[in-house]
């Protein structure tokens, strides 16, 4: 498999006090037609992630065709687990609702950060969210005790409901985590059985950071794409496959995508999210600076 880069399609727009600087984490969910929902997060005056969206039509390489002035979901109460900020991570469409599955921020504590998934649900198309509950979703276990379980992407198949998500394994420093990829289930989407299955793991010490899963079932394969970040390198896309979701192989070199020579996403490429569209297969990426560049949109050659 081969990406064809079609360019930068969002950047930030300082002039929106939700978007100053970042586009952060794209999360697609269909609208009509040609048009696309793109879910992001953008960080104010303070520095703090607030999540709103632009609509893209997907015929026309990307290019914007509607963008809200407020965000969709600000900050949660001030202790919370996203008192510091929000960015999306997955949209599920459930019995008439929408299913936003965040990320929350917490600031610097003894280690630079804390993420931590939430859920936040929409009753009117996707324009304006309210938190299931002011805790999250993942919680603290003996085998998962450290604050980073984030970035889910979750699948709804018949009455089982399948997560793949981000996992801290340790820190190195207060600066530097280790995080992999693990498996989680749930019956409804809300409550999840964890049992720190890992999926995607470190292939060594020098690589630190897996991360923002995104599953992709074609066919009776599961396709997996997803981050990666190792020493002296930043953040690359990567590949595996599966064929029941939990047993993957890892096949970074078929992920069909690298930096550019120079430009926006010459530095690093992730966050990456893929989807399908009349016989053609998208992918939104984020490029240097964790977003801090914008978002671009690629096609399958294949």
């Amino acid at each position: 498999m081969k990406w064809k880069k079609l360019g930068r399609i969002i950047e930030p727009q300082k002039e929106l006090a939700w978007m100053r600087t970042h586009a952060m984490l794209p999360t697609v969910d269909y609208v009509i037609g040609n048009v696309y929902r793109i879910y992001f997060s953008g960080r104010d005056d303070l520095n703090r992630s607030l999540i709103s969206y632009v609509d893209i039509d997907i015929s026309k390489s990307g290019k914007i065709v509607g963008m809200p002035k407020k965000p969709v979901l600000g900050v949660g109460e001030l202790g919370c687990f996203d008192d510091n900020g929000v960015t999306p991570s997955w949209i599920v469409n459930h019995e008439g609702k929408k299913y936003l599955y965040f990320i929350g921020w917490r600031p610097r504590s003894t280690t630079r950060m804390s993420l931590i998934a939430g859920l936040a649900v929409s009753d009117d198309g996707g324009k304006h969210f309210k938190r299931v509950s002011r805790a999250p979703i993942l919680r603290l276990t003996d085998k998962e005790p450290f604050s980073i379980l984030t970035a889910p992407c979750v699948l709804k198949q018949k009455n089982n409901w399948r997560m793949w998500y981000v996992s801290g394994t340790g820190w190195v420093y207060p600066d530097l985590p280790r995080y992999n990829i693990k498996y989680a289930e749930s019956k409804d989407g809300l409550v999840w059985d964890q049992q720190a299955v890992v999926c995607i793991e470190a292939l060594n010490k020098d690589e630190t950071a897996l991360g923002r899963p995104c599953v992709v079932r074609e066919g009776k394969v599961y396709n997996m794409w997803y981050c990666y970040k190792r020493k002296g390198v930043s953040y690359r896309i990567g590949f595996a496959e599966s064929h029941d979701g939990i047993v993957w192989k890892r096949m970074d070199d078929k992920s069909g995508i690298d930096v550019s020579g120079a430009g926006w996403d010459s530095e690093m490429i992730e966050y990456p999210f893929v989807f399908h569209h009349k016989g053609k297969k998208y992918l939104l990426y984020n490029g240097n600076g964790y977003g801090a560049t914008g978002i671009g949109l690629a096609v399958s050659e294949r």
